[in-house]
């Protein structure tokens, strides 16, 4: 071989590598340059609109802030929404990621509430603050904790609650500012319960209805004539529970009607959504094949709405998240008080809505994959179960005046589905090794009977239990549960201090 030509195919080939490892990376710049340009753009808000005033400094940072967290829930929150049904294959990931971000977006626009709480869930007694300063300080510490251990969590790889991460930053904040008194221990023992009975109580409610599915639909001779009978049933379930879903929490800041006006109107919606589906699906299933995959397809549509359903109601109740601690802040900055409640500016309320979608579409897509296949294995029916599941814990929480994470219900839907696939499988195994083991004395005592002189007994051998839940996501998940509250409390307070010692020395 020409020995100018071999040198001139290994500088091509380098150039070719050199080129290959230049796009990789700039793909992978690309994500957060676009988070810095929108941190930028919502510093560069603050300012036009403060108008250059004397706290501009720190309303621009304070914007920062609110736009890191909106991001960090949109990379890590939302999964929980669009998981199940893209590891269903309801949908693609580009599909849920549209529709979970136009859902966010018009949640947290429409139904966000034009006042929010400043204080995380009551954990904190405001009037214990004597001082603006010290507060809006304690707020800032707070976000940015919250923030930085959420991005922690999605870097692991772990949903974890952005609620429960701001309940840690306020308390870890307010515990340094003011002292241990000013928390209120009721409310936040409450929480705390919140954390063992939402996921269990998820979990269990999914496994429940998998198991109603499984025994009434999928292993019945006749597939399609159970699907006729059961899934216009179920469909209107959901949208029932959805409905008082979308009241407790999607649309809780502009409209609260008493429980019997939800519990009336849910039964409506219920029966409208019967009468409606049953035709439907009966259409839908006609000419239909006498197998599973032909009840999938019944059960995709019905998984798309109740993710759409789920974005919405997630971006109407946790943009409060981003936005809460961020308003409190404006609010002292500009009237020089504290209050526990505040009115949302437009531009914040913007910020909040965008910075979540942005999150949603930038980093979201590696715990979507998280939820939706790497747990569990999901379809079309374990989804469905999962987000109704989800629908219907959230409001017996509320029933019951318990605060729940959104996260955590559906994380413990997902490895609700997962062991109770472990259990039923492992339980179908031994009825079948059960049923061979009779079958096999049964003609060894024969052979016997005949004077056979041997006949090898054949023993079933061990039973192993098959793993439908991958454990090493398990435990990484349940441990930052976990530690999701103390660690943002004592990063948030180690914030704090460090900013009030540099305070004290610029004085």
């Amino acid at each position: 071989m020409d020995p100018l030509k071999q040198s001139l195919d290994k500088d091509l080939e380098k150039i070719v590598h050199v080129e290959a490892a230049a796009r990789s990376l700039s793909g992978r710049l690309t994500a957060p340059s676009l988070a810095l340009l929108f941190l930028g753009f919502s510093g560069l808000l603050a300012l036009v609109i403060s108008g250059f005033g004397n706290n501009a400094t720190l309303i621009v940072f304070a914007a920062i802030l609110g736009a890191y967290m909106a991001l960090n829930i949109g990379a890590n929150d939302v999964a929980n929404n669009v998981g199940p049904a893209v590891g269903a294959r309801a949908m693609t990931l580009v599909w849920a990621l549209v529709i979970a971000a136009i859902c966010e977006s018009a949640g947290a626009l429409l139904a966000g509430g034009d006042v929010v709480s400043t204080i995380a869930k009551g954990i904190i007694d405001p009037t214990q603050v004597s001082e603006p300063q010290t507060f809006i300080w304690a707020m800032m510490s707070s976000l940015m904790a919250a923030a930085i251990w959420v991005n922690l969590a999605t870097w692991i790889g772990a949903p974890v609650s952005t609620t429960h991460a701001v309940v840690g930053g306020v308390m870890g904040a307010g515990i340094a500012a003011v002292g241990i008194s000013l928390i209120q221990w009721g409310t936040l023992g409450a929480i705390a319960a919140s954390w063992v009975i939402s996921p269990i109580l998820g979990g269990v409610i999914a496994a429940l209805f998998l198991a109603f599915i499984k025994v009434y639909v999928i292993y019945r001779d006749d597939k399609i004539a159970a699907a006729r009978r059961w899934i216009p049933l179920l469909v209107a379930i959901m949208a029932g529970s959805f409905f008082g879903y979308l009241v407790l929490k999607g649309l809780s800041h502009i409209w609260k009607p008493s429980g019997l006006v939800i519990l009336t109107l849910s039964g409506v919606v219920f029966l409208i959504c019967w009468a409606v589906m049953n035709p439907i699906i009966r259409r839908q299933s006609r000419g239909m094949e006498n197998r599973n995959q032909s009840l999938r397809a019944l059960f995709r549509f019905p998984l798309i709405c109740s993710a759409a359903l789920l974005s919405f109601a997630h971006g109407a109740n946790d943009v409060a998240n981003a936005i809460g601690p961020l308003a409190a802040i404006l609010h002292s900055l500009q009237d020089g008080k504290i209050a526990a409640t505040v009115t949302v500016p437009i531009w914040v309320m913007l910020i909040g809505a965008f910075g979540i979608s942005l999150g949603l579409f930038l980093y979201g897509p590696k715990l979507i994959r998280m939820v939706g296949a790497r747990i569990t294995k999901m379809n079309p029916m374990r989804a469905f179960c999962v987000a109704l599941s989800a629908a219907i814990t959230v409001i017996l929480a509320s029933w019951l005046g318990l605060p729940v994470s959104s996260t955590h219900i559906a994380v413990g839907a997902v490895f609700g589905v997962g062991f109770f696939r472990e259990f039923y499988t492992s339980r179908q195994r031994v009825i079948r090794k059960a049923e061979r083991r009779l079958q096999t004395d049964a003609a060894w005592a024969g052979a016997e009977r005949r004077g056979a002189k041997s006949l090898p007994r054949m023993v079933p051998e061990e039973i192993a239990h098959r793993k439908l839940v991958r454990r090493s996501h398990f435990l990484t998940i349940i441990a930052a549960w976990l530690i999701t509250v103390p660690a943002s409390a004592l990063l948030s307070a180690g914030i704090f201090l460090i900013v009030q010692s540099v305070m004290n020395v610029g004085s």
